[in-house]
């Protein structure tokens, strides 16, 4: 497969550097990705936008939270709102209208990608994606016209993960034909569900950040291939894994010209960046 020529990464996490990470955080780095380097430095703008250059990378989604505007995320897009834009996170679903309600200035005030949750790191992995308690963010994000990205997949840090099985979804994708929904983080060891709902609802993508490409299931490279060529979506979840480790592996894939670019770039571009009557 030739060399990318156009990506766009949907997920990094610039914010690292900013505090002291959970120390669920150091023991998934050590004990589940086995990374004996640091990933909790702080982050140079100017460095992450060489990494992107280097390796095709127009646009990055950087991981924020709603109660941290200060922090690198909030920087970043302010400085560079032609390269990054946000994916808002520390969504506090038990006090929905206030929630609601700053969700909605930030999508005015700022370049904002997605809305995201993780089920299983909040409530103590309680509430599953069927919950009512997700209702009014559901309902929000269809009004705004925002994607929703929700975690899927058993998470990498030993927290609760069965609040994260993608058939949760069904429901979801059935009750919510407007909304805009993607899975992130793969879907192990559920992939195969995941793939089954990816052909049934048209609203509803997967994201493969935190996923060395070249660990992907045969089963999802082949519905790439196939039935689902617009369907899966690129990112690296750097730095847990770094941009230029992940398109260099993406671009070993084997996988036809028109859908690695599909991948890489058309389907987020699709997805994410492109509003209602097309314009960007």
């Amino acid at each position: 497969m030739p060399d990318a020529r156009r990506v766009h990464d949907c997920l990094i996490n610039v914010h690292f550097g900013d505090e002291q990470q959970a120390e669920y955080m150091h023991r998934v780095k050590n004990e589940y990705f086995k990374r004996a380097d640091s990933i909790f430095d702080p982050w140079d703008m100017a460095s992450v936008l060489d990494e992107m250059d280097a390796n095709g990378v127009e646009r990055a989604v950087l991981t924020a939270d709603v109660r941290k505007p200060g922090g690198s995320p909030y920087k970043f897009v302010e400085a560079r709102p032609d390269r990054f834009s946000l994916a808002l996170g520390g969504l506090d679903l038990l006090k929905p209208m206030p929630t609601l309600r700053t969700l909605q200035s930030m999508v005015a005030d700022y370049p904002v990608t997605s809305a995201n949750v993780g089920p299983a790191f909040w409530g103590d992995g309680r509430y599953n994606p069927e919950d009512a308690v997700y209702f009014p963010l559901y309902t929000k994000c269809a009004e705004l016209e925002l994607p929703l990205c929700m975690n899927t997949g058993l998470p990498g840090p030993p927290i609760p993960g069965e609040a994260q099985n993608p058939i949760y979804l069904d429901r979801v994708c059935v009750r919510f034909p407007e909304l805009k929904l993607c899975m992130i983080h793969g879907a192990d060891p559920w992939w195969d569900t995941a793939i089954r709902l990816l052909g049934k609802y048209p609203n509803l993508r997967l994201m493969t950040s935190a996923w060395a490409p070249k660990y992907l299931p045969e089963s999802l490279l082949h519905f790439m291939r196939t039935r689902g060529k617009t369907k899966v979506i690129f990112a690296s979840d750097a730095p847990v894994l770094s941009i230029t480790r992940t398109v260099g592996e993406a671009t070993k894939l084997y996988l036809p010209p028109e859908v690695m670019d599909n991948y890489l770039y058309g389907n987020a571009e699709a997805f994410f960046f492109q509003k209602v009557g097309g314009s960007a």
